[in-house]
């Protein structure tokens, strides 16, 4: 599943720059980097060594978001003679220019992943690295992980293997320009062959079982003194350019399990039927009919996350469902469970280490394996406390807390206002069936709710809330309904 951003617009950004200040402040961001780490970045950036081999014939190209810098994939597309597909996929090479216990691997550790906020973002690594001498920018020769992946006609993988290899990217596109070049003929033949091995795959996806959600981006708008809250749907091109990550790390995930070591993100297959029945009634509360024999696998590729209600549902369901895990096995001992349960095969993340810390140590486990060589010493001497140190990670929980501040801000000039709402989540497990959450259709938000009237909240119940705290500013509860 993409990561849901959330944008706000300048007049919005001015208005609630205090109150993401704080909150940064009160998640203990890292605005900057130390001197040593920075003096160090400089000094990778002067000393690291191209890779002997040369891909640079290839004509590479990136996507991307227009104003991002730290580009971590480049791909290059073509049809195999005989029938099917190559697929060249570069992944920055981190490990090029930092060092295990070097000032920047330590900073890296720290810092765990790039961390988004409307306003800015705090990076993994210096940009001097992470937006310059790392990143897959077009037309500079760069040291890369170089995936090739070898697709029959059916967009089945036959073959998939990764090394070191110099590349140089040629063209650089965002998601709204690639589609309309896609659309109006015009895109070269790599890019236009996205469009057709992205359906494939995606075809591939539903086969096995496996779920994507691409839940669209939240924008925050100002306009005659009051905040507004829209959703940005996804473009087509955003999800075929998820599938080649995909693939890419489901075969990074089975060339790991081959060798017997490696790190997997999985995840359990849910079967807590309490879990299930839950969900079921999320669904009816919202309306969305969820008939039986269906599974939630079913369901949830026939919603439609343009929809409030459907948006509502894929939001509260995948939060529900188990959350994924890293996995760390070596020396043939594997998991019990290997399996990511919404991609519906094993899975690593391994296609963005400019962004994420795990990222470095699963392309290196890759890279050894398929040069059959043993990994690194200072990949297996980190690889027990990787999991830990993804835990730490603040991305997720920055996400949340922009999200609460940005419908606090919508909400706050209606404080006192009462809203038809649905129940869609209550803490009776945790002993406080009075406390819940509830989604208004209008504005679309998600919030806490309190009964205040002595009477327990049922789930899927449709309420009459009352709003009685909308506040951008608060450590808690940024938006609180209450049931008079």
């Amino acid at each position: 599943m993409q990561r849901r951003l959330m944008h706000m617009s300048a007049e919005a950004t001015d208005a609630l720059r205090p109150a993401l200040e704080e909150l940064r402040a009160e998640l203990k961001v890292p605005l900057s980097f130390p001197k040593r780490v920075l003096k160090a970045a400089d000094k990778a950036r002067g000393e690291a060594r191209m890779p002997d081999k040369d891909a640079t014939h290839l004509p590479f190209f990136t996507i991307d978001p227009p104003t991002s810098m730290d580009l971590d994939q480049a791909m290059h597309l073509e049809r195999r003679p005989g029938g099917g597909y190559r697929v060249y996929y570069a992944i920055a090479d981190v490990a090029a220019f930092v060092r295990a216990g070097s000032p920047l691997d330590t900073e890296a550790h720290d810092r765990i992943e790039t961390v988004y906020f409307p306003d800015l973002k705090v990076p993994l690594h210096p940009p001097v690295l992470s937006e310059g001498a790392a990143s897959l920018l077009p037309n500079e020769d760069r040291p890369a992980l170089l995936w090739q992946h070898d697709l029959d006609a059916h967009g089945n993988v036959t073959d998939s293997s990764v090394s070191r290899a110099k590349i140089r990217s040629g063209a650089r596109f965002d998601y709204a320009g690639a589609q309309q070049a896609i659309e109006d003929g015009t895109a070269p033949e790599s890019l236009a062959l996205l469009r057709e091995i992205g359906e494939l795959r995606q075809a591939v996806e539903v086969a096995r079982g496996g779920i994507t959600v691409n839940l669209p981006d939240q924008e925050v708008t100002l306009k005659d003194g009051s905040f507004r809250l829209n959703y940005v749907a996804t473009l087509p091109v955003e999800g075929w350019n998820e599938q080649i990550s995909l693939m890419t790390g489901m075969s990074a995930a089975q060339i790991m399990l081959d060798t017997g070591t490696g790190i997997l993100r999985t995840q359990k297959e849910q079967a807590d039927q309490n879990v299930v029945k839950r969900l079921h009634d999320i669904a009816k509360a919202l309306g969305i009919v969820w008939r039986p024999g269906i599974s939630y696998a079913t369901l949830v590729r026939k919603l439609d996350p343009r929809n409030q209600q459907h948006m509502a549902f894929l939001t509260e369901a995948t939060s529900t469902m188990l959350k994924a895990e890293y996995t760390v096995f070596r020396d043939n001992q594997k998991p019990a469970n290997t399996m990511h349960a919404a991609i519906a095969a094993p899975y690593a993340h391994c296609t963005a280490p400019l962004r994420r810390l795990v990222d470095r140590y699963t392309g290196e486990l890759c890279v050894a394996a398929c040069a059959d060589k043993a990994p690194p010493n200072w990949v297996l001497d980190a690889l027990s406390c990787i999991p830990c140190d993804m835990a730490r990670g603040k991305g997720g929980l920055a996400e949340r807390q922009t999200v609460d501040l940005a419908e606090a801000a919508v909400l706050k000039d209606r404080v006192g206002e009462v809203f038809d709402a649905a129940v869609i989540d209550t803490d009776a497990e945790w002993g406080r069936p009075r406390e819940g959450k509830v989604f208004l259709a209008d504005p679309a938000v998600l919030a806490k709710v309190v009964s205040t009237n002595g009477r327990d909240l049922q789930l899927g119940s449709s309420i009459r809330a009352r709003l009685k705290q909308a506040d951008p500013a608060a450590d808690e509860n940024k938006v609180l309904f209450t049931v008079p």
